[in-house]
C-alpha cells in the first residue's frame, strides 16, 4: 500500500489535472467529482485519503465494501460510497443498504429489485445506467440503442432517480469517442450526470463532459493482490 504522503500527493496531483482539464473545456472543476476506486485496498489507503479532503469512494464488490466501510461511514459521515462494478440481484438488500450511489443500473430485472428494495429501506440512492457503448460482449451495461427505452422505464415507470450515465469504453480504442456518445444519450434523455473516465483517461472525459471521473491506480497504486 502507498504511504499516506504519497496518496495524499497523489490526489493533489490529480485534482490539478482535473481542474486544468475543466479549465480547458471551460467547465468548472466544482463540478466533477473525483470518486475513488478503493477496491482491493485496505480501509488504511482509504483513511489516508480521507485525510488528504477525499470524500467519494468507489468499491467493485458489495462483500468487499461491506468489511471495510461500516466503521469508516461512522466515523466520516461525509463519505459518500459508490458501487461501480456489477450488482446481482441477491445482493441489492446489502447494496441498498451500505451504498450511496449504484453507478451500474444494466437491466430490467437489477431496476425492479432496486425500485422494490428502496421502498422497503425507505432509502432513496443516485442511480446511474451503465452503457455498454462500445457494445462488447464482455461487458455489462445497456446497449446503445436500447439506452432511451431503458431510461424512460426506470424513470417513468419504475420511479427511480436515475442521475445520469456510466459507461467504460473499449480499452484499444481511443476513448473520446465513447465519451462524446455517452454525452449524446445523456442530453437527449435530459440527464445531467456523466460517469466516464478512469486513471488513464479521465482528462478527456472531463474535456466531453464528465460529472464523474472513477481513478483508482494513479491514487493508491497498483492493486493488491488477493490471498
Amino acid at each position: 500500500m502507498d504511504s499516506t504522503d504519497h496518496i495524499a500527493g497523489n490526489l493533489a496531483g490529480i485534482r490539478t489535472r482535473i481542474a486544468a482539464a475543466a479549465r480547458d473545456a471551460d467547465r468548472d472543476a466544482a463540478a466533477v467529482t473525483l470518486v475513488a476506486v478503493a477496491k482491493t485496498h485496505p480501509a488504511e489507503a482509504v483513511e489516508a485519503a480521507i485525510a488528504a479532503g477525499q470524500a467519494a469512494f468507489g468499491e467493485n464488490r458489495v462483500q468487499e465494501a461491506q468489511g471495510k466501510y461500516p466503521e469508516l461511514q461512522r466515523r466520516h459521515p461525509e463519505l459518500q460510497l459508490h458501487l461501480i462494478g456489477p450488482l446481482q440481484t441477491n445482493k441489492v438488500k446489502d447494496a441498498v443498504g451500505l451504498f450511496d450511489v449504484i453507478q451500474t443500473v444494466d437491466r430490467e430485472k437489477l431496476a425492479r429489485a432496486l425500485a422494490a428494495e428502496m421502498v422497503r429501506q425507505n432509502r432513496k440512492l443516485a442511480l446511474y445506467i451503465q452503457v455498454n457503448i462500445g457494445e462488447e460482449a464482455q461487458k455489462a451495461g445497456i446497449p446503445p440503442r436500447e439506452a432511451d427505452a431503458f431510461i424512460a422505464l426506470c424513470r417513468d415507470e419504475l420511479k427511480l432517480g436515475i442521475a445520469g450515465l456510466m459507461c467504460i469504453p473499449p480499452a484499444e480504442h481511443q476513448p473520446a469517442p465513447y465519451f462524446a456518445l455517452l454525452r449524446e444519450i445523456a442530453a437527449r434523455n435530459s440527464l445531467a450526470g456523466l460517469s466516464m473516465g478512469m486513471s488513464g483517461d479521465y482528462e478527456s472525459a472531463i474535456r466531453l463532459g464528465a460529472t464523474l471521473v472513477r481513478v483508482g491506480t494513479a491514487i493508491f497504486g497498483s492493486r493488491e493482490a488477493k490471498a
